[in-house]
């Protein structure tokens, strides 16, 4: 549909067309055409048909980015990372639905006021805690409920399978034995300055290993891409901000911010006047005008001795403890300073506001800038994300939408798919420029809403086929490759003929190097995959040796096997091989699970 509608574009009646949906999207938003035109663009997975959104990923990455627990330069392996959890989610929390699975709104309940992360000094529930720390990690306590209770679902699932299974005393006892086994063996590492032969790759070695491993030299489909990108955010960087702006949302920002105050009550009634009470109250105010301190002022006039005493001051106040008139005094006020004359309650008061329990001005200076100047270039951003939708529409090129809208038409070198980096990199980008629309008919692509504040079209500016990469290219890369395979199997030989001439009991001339009581566990210079092997071999005879010649990653190993030690029956280990074994069973239930769900599943990326 799109193809008719775009091949017709320059025609009266295609223009019509648009220009009705043009008005559309303008009412209505763009979804309004998904039901037309098919899913979604923003949507990058389905999972049994519930969609995931490229906003679900993003808030993800972001958390993750937030908590400091990711450095940024993993972002982009972060977002694939993102998006398989969220198909793994979605699957769990639709088994865990399908099962019947239920969490009551009074469960939650219990539960938020039970997480010690939203509780104040005193172990009690904060309610404002509960919303600064949801607003530091990017929810709001709806999405915050809603996440919480499919999280305790599929935990209620993951713990129904993990207890469904158990390990037998007598599997736990020999699993504690064989981790405290201990063995001491001797070894000598060869490496390719030790291979005893001459490596000599020939032209048919080259092109057998080339035919055996075309896989390796297979080129991708590649794209060159061109695209464009509206931010708000860089929008909004550039644009300038009055102070006084700065200082109003600073103001709007804190206004119902707790704070200290003090204040100066001068009473009427009985004994004083109305009028009487306000002439004192008047002639305070003056003297604070005239430099007289706060302090002194609340001792020599305010009827509230107690507080007069203690420079006037009433404490921390929340907004509504002492009415509308008090409040509007002392929320419209900045720290230090004084109010007017305000009656209330049948007393006349002066306040002071000595401190707000907020970020300072100049804390929040840089927040709020970005925040104002977000709010400015809105409109702005909106109309230009419009023209982009209109132009990038039936436009041949980007070229001149960029010069349209004032944009930086960007450029890539060749990518593969999953390749790109920046924008490119975020889930189902990269995507669109392989799509039959775009890749094919050399269309733009729609327009992709990464998050709140980018919008982005992209264009293939070049497209080339997967192809294998001829010899000619990649020959001194194969030839390295049979060279080192060839060092390899040398070593490996000559190994070999070491350990058969010390099992036949020959004295060869090595020069051993001992390691005594290895476990299993055991941190230090040896590779890993020697420990993992000489734990294979069987045990040797007393007084007898076991001899093996092992293939490493990068050389080989003669070792000779001495000696296998149960090691101490240790409580503390029993019972921690105890708890991993029961983890690990419990992972692998969860796990098969997981494949299954995923090998019944219908998922579209």
């Amino acid at each position: 549909m799109l193809q008719s509608i775009r091949d017709g574009s320059r025609s009266w009646g295609a223009k019509i067309i648009i220009g009705l949906m043009v008005a559309a999207m303008a009412l209505f938003g763009v979804e309004s055409l998904f039901s037309v035109f098919g899913s979604d663009p923003n949507e990058v997975a389905s999972v049994n048909g519930e969609p995931i959104m490229r906003q679900q990923v993003e808030l993800e990455v972001q958390r993750a980015l937030r908590s400091g627990q990711v450095p940024p330069e993993q972002e982009r392996a972060l977002r694939n990372d993102m998006l398989d959890q969220l198909i793994t989610q979605q699957l769990l929390t639709q088994y865990a639905d399908d099962g019947g699975f239920y969490v009551s709104d009074a469960q939650l309940d219990q539960i938020i006021v039970g997480l010690p992360e939203f509780h104040d000094h005193n172990g009690r529930f904060s309610a404002d805690i509960f919303r600064n720390r949801l607003a530091g990690a990017g929810y709001s306590p709806v999405s915050f409920r809603q996440d919480l209770r499919l999280d305790i679902k599929r935990q209620q699932l993951q713990q129904g399978l993990a207890f469904s299974d158990f390990s037998l005393p007598g599997e736990q006892a020999r699993l504690a034995e064989l981790q405290r086994q201990a063995r001491s063996f001797r070894y000598v590492l060869l490496d390719s300055n030790d291979a005893d032969a001459d490596i000599n790759v020939t032209d048919e070695q080259i092109q057998a290993y080339y035919d055996a491993n075309q896989a390796r030299f297979e080129r991708p489909e590649q794209v060159r891409v061109e695209y464009v990108l509206i931010d708000r955010q860089a929008m909004a960087q550039e644009s300038d901000v009055d102070e006084l702006a700065l200082r109003n949302a600073w103001r709007e920002q804190n206004r119902d911010a707790d704070r200290r105050v003090s204040h100066i009550m001068v009473t009427f009634g009985d004994e004083r006047s109305r009028e009487e009470a306000q002439e004192i109250a008047n002639t305070a105010r003056e003297a604070l005008d005239e430099g007289e301190s706060f302090a002194d002022t609340a001792l020599r006039y305010s009827d509230d001795t107690a507080s007069a005493e203690e420079a006037g001051d009433l404490g921390v106040i929340s907004r509504g403890i002492f009415g509308e008139a008090f409040d509007n005094a002392a929320f419209s006020l900045e720290e230090g300073q004084v109010s007017d004359v305000v009656e209330m309650d049948g007393a006349f008061h002066i306040v002071q506001v000595t401190e707000i329990e907020a970020p300072t001005f100049e804390e929040q200076r840089d927040v709020l800038r970005q925040n104002v100047a977000l709010n400015e270039v809105n409109d702005d951003f909106n109309a230009k994300v419009q023209q982009l939708i209109d132009e990038s529409f039936a436009a041949d090129d980007l070229q001149s939408v960029a010069d349209d809208l004032n944009l930086t038409l960007n450029q890539t070198d060749w990518l593969a798919r999953g390749e790109g980096e920046g924008v490119l990199s975020e889930p189902g980008v990269l995507d669109e420029a392989f799509n039959e629309e775009v890749l094919e008919n050399g269309y733009n692509s729609e327009v992709i809403e990464l998050d709140d504040d980018r919008r982005l079209v992209l264009r293939v500016a070049e497209h080339r086929e997967a192809a294998l990469i001829g010899l000619d290219e990649v020959r001194d890369e194969v030839e390295q490759a049979v060279a080192s395979q060839q060092r390899q199997q040398a070593l490996l030989e000559q190994a070999r003929a070491m350990t058969a001439q010390l099992e036949a009991g020959e004295t060869i001339d090595i020069d051993w190097q001992e390691a005594t009581n290895v476990s299993r566990q055991s941190e230090g210079t040896l590779p890993q995959v020697l420990i993992q092997e000489v734990f294979r071999m069987p045990h040797p005879e007393a007084g007898e040796s076991r001899y093996r010649a092992i293939n490493l990653p990068q050389g080989v190993a003669v070792v000779a096997l001495d000696d296998v030690t149960d090691g101490e029956a240790d409580e503390q280990m029993q019972g921690f091989v105890t708890q991993m074994a029961e983890q690990l069973r419990a992972q692998a239930v969860i796990q098969g699970l997981i494949a299954e769900l995923y090998r019944d599943a219908d998922i579209e990326r």
